[in-house]
């Protein structure tokens, strides 16, 4: 990989400067993940809001496998566009106001940091994939406590 290439790399693993947040830069990226959900969410387009995970996922894979090579460590923890994925995953497609959001944001760090099963043996995959998939496994807990929440008649 080329020094700019590998930089680049290294810029969408951290997503710039949130993965070099000196106290929880993972809460620092799930704040990033939030912004862009917003992002998008302005759209009014559920293609778009997949198309964006998708495309956060599969980049993100490779990126956090470049950051693993340049930092020698498995999961770096300024490797933090899986804990973007992992919002917009809480999130997807989910009729949710301000207050939702921000419940999918508190439900997302509980279960990322629980990391119930298969989310902890989902880190195990090589490379990217588990640093990508535990969070995305998180985010799938986070959006059905969301779900649930709603389905309650909880206004969210």
């Amino acid at each position: 990989m080329t020094g700019l290439l590998q930089r680049a790399a290294i810029g969408f693993a951290t997503v710039g400067p949130f993965g070099f947040a000196p106290i929880a830069p993972g809460t620092a990226g799930s704040v990033a993940g939030l912004a862009l959900f917003w992002a998008v969410r302005s759209m009014r387009s559920t293609w778009l809001e997949v198309a964006v995970l998708l495309v956060v996922t599969v980049a993100g894979v490779a990126a956090a496998s470049a950051a693993e090579t340049r930092y020698r460590r498995r999961d770096p923890g300024l490797v933090v566009i899986d804990e973007v994925a992992g919002m917009l995953m809480t999130l997807l497609a989910v009729p949710v106001g301000f207050t939702g959001a921000v419940v999918g944001f508190f439900a997302f760090r509980l279960f990322d940091i629980v990391k119930p099963f298969p989310a902890r043996q989902a880190e195990r995959l090589p490379r990217g994939w588990g640093v990508m998939a535990d969070d995305l496994v998180a985010g799938i807990y986070a959006q059905g406590l969301l779900r649930l929440v709603l389905w309650l008649g909880v206004p969210a």
